[in-house]
């Protein structure tokens, strides 16, 4: 079983080469990260296209949802995006809350961080900073943003209870998070839970999805409401490495019903 350290390090190492390269986990702009060279699959698709405040070069096609569409974002507004990458949500959530506010991407991944100032750069934003940081334990301050969004990054984490601790510690009373994840329906076999492509592909750190919902209430997170819940249709040929025949496959959706992307939000009291 690999450690956590280990499991972090691989996706690390994944998202620095999509940096590097400007591609997706792929080797493509237009696929998406959550898949492997054996599980190719697209989670979102077109929905950033349409969007004010897109920026084509900071869009790796990461994400798993559109949380800037649910965040209710202000004029004014501090925001804080967690697991920022090249800056996409970022970007989108700057041109909503202005030159007032202020926009802090935080992300583990130096060539992420590195692209994301680069492209700042060419914007010229003044109230956008980039910051390299374990998004568990970030360095702002206790009760100092109004809004967290993350788009497809927790579900990597292994620990998602620490993730949440960290987002209702900085979060100002009254503050919310807006958080587009990778969830499971029913049990995830735990064949598939130890495959490292997948883990690093979104997949395999996906936990069940009342699971998840009770974790943030458990961290003390009120009103939480799932904004929007899409499933992600795998081919069954995606499965067919480790579940080769039909019997096998039937006897797996008995108790797993399917992966979706969920955008869910939660307020801190």
């Amino acid at each position: 079983m690999l450690s956590e350290e280990e499991l972090k390090n691989i996706v690390k190492e994944k998202y620095s080469q999509v940096a590097k390269t400007n591609l997706s986990c792929c080797g493509s702009k237009k696929s998406s990260c959550c898949e492997t060279e054996e599980t190719k699959f697209t989670i979102i698709g077109d929905e950033y296209k349409e969007i004010e405040g897109h920026v084509d070069e900071a869009d790796l096609n990461l994400g798993c949802g559109v949380p800037t569409k649910f965040a209710g974002l202000k004029s004014g507004q501090v925001v804080v995006d967690l697991g920022c990458g090249a800056g996409n949500d970022v970007f989108i959530a700057r041109r909503v809350i202005g030159e007032y506010g202020k926009v802090i991407g935080i992300d583990f991944t130096e060539e992420m961080i590195q692209k994301a100032k680069a492209n700042n750069l060419k914007l010229g934003y003044k109230n956008v900073e980039f910051i390299l940081s374990d998004i568990e334990n970030t360095s702002l301050e206790d009760n100092s943003v109004d809004v967290v969004i993350s788009n497809c990054v927790l579900n990597l984490l292994p620990d998602k209870y620490k993730a949440y601790k960290e987002i209702f510690r900085i979060l100002k009373s009254g503050g919310h998070f807006c958080v587009s994840d990778i969830m499971v329906m029913g049990n995830i076999p735990d064949v598939l839970r130890k495959d490292v492509e997948l883990y690093a592909a979104c997949i395999t750190g996906a936990i069940n999805l009342n699971e998840y919902v009770e974790i943030i209430n458990r961290v003390g997170f009120v009103n939480t409401e799932i904004k929007q819940l899409k499933k992600i249709d795998i081919p069954d040929n995606v499965l067919l490495k480790n579940f080769p025949t039909p019997e096998s496959l039937a006897e797996l959706y008995k108790s797993f019903q399917g992966i979706y992307s969920a955008t869910i939000v939660g307020f801190k009291p």
